[in-house]
Order: C-alpha cells, then structure tokens, then sequence
C-alpha cells in the first residue's frame, strides 16, 4: 500500500453514499495536514453467489464496487490522485475488513451511515462496530443529512 514507516496511515472506508464521501474528504484532509497516507477502502461481498447466483454475477458485483471505488475518489479529488493516496477494494463484509485493516493503522475514518442504514439510528451498523471493535482510533464523520434527520 505504498507506506512508509516515516509516515502515518489513515484508513478510510467509502461506499459511495453522501456520508462516506465527507468521510473521505475529511481523512485526506487529516492526512494532508499530518502527511500521513490515506488508504481509500471499498468493501465488496459476493453474497449473491453464495446464494446460488453465477461467479459472473460476482465478478460483476467486483467490477460494480471497483469501478464506484474509482469514481468516488477521482470525482472527489481529481485525476491523478494526490500523492500519498491509494486505494482498495476489498472482499468481504465491511466492518470486518475496516476492523482488520485498522490493525497499525493511526486513524479509521467513517461516514456516520452509508447505504443500507436505517434513518433512525444515531450511527449506522459499520461505524458503531468500528467505534467498538477497531485497533486505533476512530473518527466517525456527521454530514448536514444527517443532522436533519434528527
């Protein structure tokens, strides 16, 4: 992931939602200020296969997620990427990747809620079990929707 032990890392976790794209601003900006590399992490999961679906409904589901992966940060930040960014697709269930990847990591970043929430809930499923479970510290970031829907 390109990283330098000179340097911190910061973990963000993106799903494309509004919550996670300030989250993602919000990480580089951190990042930035502190010279820290941001690693961008997009979770995938192929559950539709286990379900009895075929491999190329996953690998379309892979393909979806990557290519949301790559338009969430160029249409944040632009082509090419600023230095000390990199990206991640990763398979498997959210919250149990960005727990795992926050091992060594300085900062897991996350939007209060993503796609798949529920209005009512002060923090989605991914970013409470984070909050609870990861290795470093986290910053879990409130958008102005969310704040309205309170």
């Amino acid at each position: 992931m390109g990283n330098d032990k000179e340097s911190g890392r910061i973990v963000v976790g993106i799903d494309g939602s509004a919550g996670s794209i300030a989250a993602l601003r919000e990480a580089e900006r951190i990042a930035r200020t502190t010279g820290s590399w941001l690693d961008v992490v997009m979770c995938w999961s192929d559950s539709a296969s286990a379900a009895g679906q075929s491999s190329q409904a996953a690998a379309d589901l892979e393909n979806a997620a990557r290519q949301l992966l790559q338009d969430s940060v160029s249409d944040t930040f632009g082509t090419p990427l600023p230095e000390k960014i990199s990206t991640s697709l990763v398979r498997g269930q959210t919250r149990q990747k960005l727990i795992e990847l926050s091992d060594g990591a300085d900062m897991l970043v996350v939007g209060k809620r993503g796609y798949g929430g529920f209005a009512g809930l002060l923090l989605g499923s991914v970013s409470r079990a984070c909050v609870n479970h990861a290795h470093c510290p986290v910053l879990v970031v409130n958008t102005a929707q969310d704040d309205e829907s309170h």
